[in-house]
């Protein structure tokens, strides 16, 4: 069963995309691997070819698409060719980080930032995670002090997506102690900026050439005009931007995990043990039985939030759903494809064993799954 997800406008963007990752992805992988790094050209690139930003204004120089589809399909073909890091990094630009701007930011605060999303020319990141605090956020110690006619902003932040490149940063400070989840604000830190400075690349167990890193701010002065949204409003704003990022995430690992079925499956059918193809064994056939079934079923329910989410109704709870199922199938259809290719399977020459390293984040970042679980759980007492 096929998704019916796309209609034909979708089918010949997703061929556009296509083209794009022929000619500059696939040439790329081994060198930003290598570089820990996706240079500027590719994004830029990806800006000309109207994949960047998709969700930008035309005042601002964007095609104002919001049907998240296009998205879906830029996911899918840059998940044929194994570009995870790629992948992860258009996702932090496009569902999270131009989301909050699009959401929060005021008309001066667009004409400044939003036309670099369009173009590739701008690389934003999110700053939440600290070295103290992951999934609890109430927990963190970045703070931000009324100072003049702005905030002094001073602490740490880890694990940051495009932290090396990123022209922008929405960091999440304290604000106020006292005042509980009306206590925290979103500040916007641009490059340059006396104070903010970057740590090293974090070397990762996977998605080697996404660059991930530290981020450190010692009384970085923020004028009032990089307050993003209302003060105090933070925490708010960080639970209204979760489904998207959590629906995203789990796009990234239904893609990814349709990808290596199709990569199993090929390998299979041409590879033979014991005078037949191994894919003819009964074992080997009821595994990849199972697999299938399970990737097109969970098609359904990613095809399901998508459209929730384009008409505006996805809620929290079901985007955790969504990335808590999608994640763990991810990882058991790589493992098991892993399994299926042999010895060839641990070897990074092949596509599979990359996509069992890149994988293995899914189910920590954007909350993990344990929080997704909880969120799940608390939902069904409620009911």
């Amino acid at each position: 069963m096929k998704t019916d997800l796309f209609e034909p406008d979708h089918e010949l963007f997703a061929r556009t995309v296509r083209g794009f990752v022929e000619r500059h992805v696939v040439p790329n992988l081994e060198k930003w691997d290598t570089d820990r790094l996706i240079d500027r050209e590719t994004w830029r690139a990806a800006g000309a070819q109207g994949l960047l930003g998709l969700a930008v204004p035309e005042e601002y120089g964007g095609p104002g698409e919001t049907d998240y589809r296009f998205r879906v399909a830029i996911q899918t073909e840059i998940a044929r060719v194994g570009a995870s890091a790629l992948q992860s990094g258009f996702s932090t630009n496009d569902d999270i980080v131009l989301n909050y701007l699009l959401r929060l930011a005021d008309s001066e605060q667009r004409r400044r930032w939003l036309p670099g999303f369009a173009t590739g020319a701008t690389i934003g990141a999110i700053a939440m995670s600290e070295p103290g605090a992951g999934s609890d956020l109430r927990s963190i110690q970045t703070t931000a002090v009324a100072s003049g006619d702005g905030w002094l902003l001073n602490g740490s932040k880890t694990f940051i997506t495009s932290g090396i490149l990123a022209d922008l940063v929405i960091v999440f400070a304290v604000t106020d102690r006292t005042a509980g989840s009306h206590g925290f604000s979103l500040f916007v830190v641009e490059d340059g900026m006396p104070g903010f400075t970057r740590g090293r690349k974090l070397d990762k167990v996977g998605l080697h050439a996404q660059d991930t890193a530290e981020l450190f701010f010692d009384n970085v002065h923020i004028p009032a005009a990089n307050l993003l949204g209302e003060a105090g409003g933070g925490f708010g704003y960080l639970m209204q931007s979760l489904p998207l990022e959590r629906l995203g995430i789990a796009i990234a690992a239904q893609v990814s995990a349709e990808a290596v079925l199709d990569w199993t499956l090929d390998y299979v059918k041409e590879r033979r043990a014991f005078g037949k193809r191994i894919g003819e064994f009964q074992g080997l056939g009821f595994t990849l039985a199972d697999l299938r079934t399970s990737v097109e079923v969970s098609r359904t329910y990613i095809d399901r939030c998508v459209r929730e989410h384009n008409a505006g109704t996805l809620t929290a709870v079901d985007a955790a759903k969504a990335k808590l199922w999608a994640t763990e199938m991810q990882g058991t259809v790589i493992d098991a494809g892993v399994q299926l290719h042999g010895g060839y399977g641990y070897m990074m020459e092949y596509p599979v064993a990359k996509a069992f390293i890149d994988a293995r984040i899914q189910r920590i970042y954007g909350g993990t799954n344990e929080i997704m679980r909880e969120i799940i759980h608390r939902d069904l007492l409620r009911t």
